[in-house]
């Protein structure tokens, strides 16, 4: 009988471990649960999931990547506050917007963070995108206008084509600083379907929004890019308004 080949670890063996401990972490800080200031040990970690010490330290400098503790010798591990969060994280985005007493107000700052931008990056869409980046958006924005009237706004077809035009905005306007904010963006596009806020039959008004948008950028109309894309974001501040 041969002999059987020993059984060999994969480096991502413990990745799933890792996540659901780093996941559970994170929630607690920034909930507020585990608070600014507060220590711990990576022996705590370890005995609270039942993990090794090396996926306890994995958790740690995650956490860390994240701003959310600091660690040392003498002390441990030390939560931060919040001022110290990496804020434009895909993950910190979705604690927050899990935890229900911070979810309005992440909603508020990443609007008028988009407020902000995106209707510069649109105008800069217009000016400089290839005929291919343009068609891509109005196809898109057709996309969703099909999803929207037929009762899927809140379906996953819908929020992927929503994520990726808003998305694209960013990256096409060829700004390096742009495009490396639209993870966040699709982060709350993405929170806002799972929490439920997203209607399945969008207003009409948004939808034409979009066309209207991608419409202009095709036709290399700046001043009306910037616009539309001003008014989608005006819609939703209203509508975050009206949630109070």
């Amino acid at each position: 009988m041969p002999p059987v080949p020993e059984k060999k670890s994969t480096p991502n063996a413990a990745k799933p471990l890792l996540d659901h401990v780093l996941e559970e972490l994170g929630q607690e800080i920034v909930s507020g649960a585990i608070g600014a200031g507060d220590t711990f040990k990576l022996l705590d970690i370890s005995e609270r999931f039942s993990i090794s010490r090396t996926v306890a330290r994995e958790a740690m400098r995650a956490l860390e990547q994240l701003g959310l503790v600091s660690s040392s010798r003498r002390i441990g591990i030390t939560v931060l506050p919040p001022e110290r969060w990496a804020v434009f994280d895909r993950s910190i985005i979705r604690w927050r917007l899990n935890d229900e007493g911070q979810r309005e107000g992440q909603l508020q700052s990443l609007t008028e963070l988009r407020i902000a931008i995106e209707p510069i990056a649109a105008r800069s869409v217009a000016l400089h995108a290839s005929k291919e980046e343009r068609a891509r958006l109005q196809t898109l924005a057709r996309e969703m206008r099909e999803l929207g009237d037929a009762g899927m706004g809140a379906s996953p077809r819908f929020l992927e084509a929503d994520i990726s035009f808003h998305e694209l905005i960013l990256r096409y306007a060829h700004n390096e600083m742009f495009a490396a904010l639209a993870p966040s963006i699709g982060a709350v596009l993405e929170g806002r379907t799972n929490l439920g806020l997203q209607p399945d039959v969008p207003e009409a008004l948004a939808l034409d929004s979009h066309e209207k948008l991608a419409k202009a950028i095709m036709e290399r109309d700046a001043d009306a890019a910037e616009e539309a894309s001003r008014g989608i974001l005006n819609e939703v501040r209203d509508a975050l308004s009206s949630m109070k």
